[in-house]
């Protein structure tokens, strides 16, 4: 069992030998798993029953933690702005800072506890809640360019692990993860956290709602530079990989925690210092 960030406990776990096999019709099937979590809409209806009233506490640890660190960050790391600047123009051009929309903590009314909306059918009207389920507040995420330009003209596409639009200096960036350091400016406004689900566009958080109800549960907190999906499962190449990390953000607010926070920060540092795993 483990403690929360501010003393509480949360019965909910998973074992750390979970494996993810498919997604299919909402189900995320595992194996070594409590045998109680069975689907992702158990998991996301455990979540809010049971974490939803506690959220707000975490939320205000890590805002803390949140703030001292991105602050820490962009003073240390103010020179490879510079730096990476200077790359990114001399290599090709447009823009240094790539800014676009993306979709972050659900502020449904003010109140968390009402941000997810489990699934059922108004008996009344026969209308679907699913399709009122508010995706979250839009914000402006910033990175250092690492496509070309015009590298979406045709519209949204997932990126890849050797994807032809990324230049050679952003293919240094990404394996890096320099490209995601402006991100700290997003922590600083309060848009994202450290440690979170990844900030995902509008336009596939739709698709997912429609293939998985639960997804826009992962919103229940703001979305990070990194987190447990990130280490674990690396770069969203399609909708259905994108669908097996939804196990691991659920999995991640379940378990919301100090000791998970500073474990995928070991990991974190792991990852980008040697280029091994995920992330």
């Amino acid at each position: 069992m483990e403690r929360d960030i501010y003393g509480g406990e949360y019965r909910m776990g998973v074992d750390e030998r979970s494996t993810v096999e498919s997604v299919g019709d909402g189900q995320l099937y595992r194996r070594d798993i409590d045998p109680e979590i069975d689907d992702l809409s158990f998991m996301a209806n455990r979540i809010r029953n049971n974490l939803s009233s506690r959220l707000d506490g975490a939320m205000k640890a890590k805002r803390v933690f949140d703030v001292i660190a991105a602050s820490l960050a962009l003073i240390l790391l103010s020179p490879l702005f510079l730096i990476a600047a200077a790359l990114i123009k001399i290599e090709s051009r447009g823009a240094v800072f790539y800014i676009q929309e993306r979709i972050g903590l659900n502020r449904r009314m003010g109140d968390r506890r009402r941000a997810y909306t489990p699934v059922e059918t108004d008996r009344r009207d026969k209308t679907d809640r699913r399709k009122n389920i508010h995706a979250g507040q839009p914000f402006r995420i910033y990175k250092f360019r690492t496509m070309v330009a015009d590298a979406e003209k045709f519209g949204p596409v997932l990126a890849s692990d050797n994807d032809p639009r990324v230049t050679k200096i952003g293919r240094l960036f990404r394996k890096t993860r320099i490209d995601e350091v402006p991100q700290f400016i997003n922590v600083l406004k309060g848009e994202m956290s450290i440690i979170g689900p990844r900030p995902e566009r509008s336009f596939f958080i739709n698709q997912m709602k429609s293939e998985i109800p639960d997804f826009p549960a992962r919103l229940l907190v703001k979305p990070g530079i990194t987190g447990l999906a990130q280490v674990e499962n690396g770069y969203t190449q399609t909708l259905e990989r994108m669908g097996e990390k939804l196990f691991y953000d659920l999995k991640y607010i379940s378990e919301l925690g100090i000791l998970q926070e500073i474990r995928i920060l070991f990991k974190t540092i792991y990852v980008v210092a040697t280029g091994k795993g995920a992330c």
